[in-house]
C-alpha cells in the first residue's frame, strides 16, 4: 500500500511490485512500466498525481517521462509507474523499491467558450523566456 514516509510528507510513496516478484533493469534511455500492485477508487472531483522521487531523479537519473502523471477519478485498474533511465548507468528496480510519489488533489473543471478574440495583456503572444531570465 502507498504510504507517507514523514508527517509532513506531501505525496505517498509508491512501491515497485511487479508479478512475477523480478528486478527488473533499466539501460540508459529504456522506458519501463512498473507495476504497483494495487487498485484504487478516487472521489469524484480528485486525481492523483504521480511524481517522480527527487533522490531517485538526482542519483540516479530515475523519473517519469510523463512528470506528473495523472490518474483521473474513473480509473479502476492497477497503479503502474512508467520510468525511464536518463542516467548513463544500468539501474535495476527491485521489488519493494520507492520508485514515485503520489499527491492526491482536486480538480477544477472549466467552463470553456469560444471567441474570436482575446482581451490585451501587458505581456500579450510573449511565449518562453519573454518575461526574462
Amino acid at each position: 500500500m502507498p504510504s507517507y514516509k514523514s508527517v509532513h510528507a506531501a505525496g505517498l510513496d509508491l512501491s515497485a511490485a511487479p508479478e512475477d516478484g523480478k528486478a527488473r533493469t533499466l539501460q540508459p534511455g529504456d522506458i519501463a512500466v512498473v507495476p504497483c500492485g494495487f487498485q484504487m477508487a478516487l472521489e469524484p472531483g480528485y486525481e492523483a498525481q504521480v511524481r517522480p522521487r527527487s533522490g531517485l531523479a538526482s542519483k540516479h537519473g530515475i523519473t517519469l517521462p510523463n512528470s506528473p502523471g495523472t490518474i483521473d477519478a474513473d480509473y479502476r485498474g492497477e497503479v503502474m509507474v512508467p520510468l525511464i533511465n536518463l542516467g548513463r548507468e544500468p539501474f535495476t528496480v527491485e521489488a519493494g523499491m520507492r520508485i514515485a510519489q503520489m499527491i492526491i488533489a482536486p480538480v477544477a473543471h472549466a467552463r470553456l467558450e469560444a471567441v474570436t478574440e482575446l482581451d490585451d495583456t501587458e505581456r500579450g503572444t510573449g511565449g518562453f523566456g519573454s518575461t526574462g531570465l
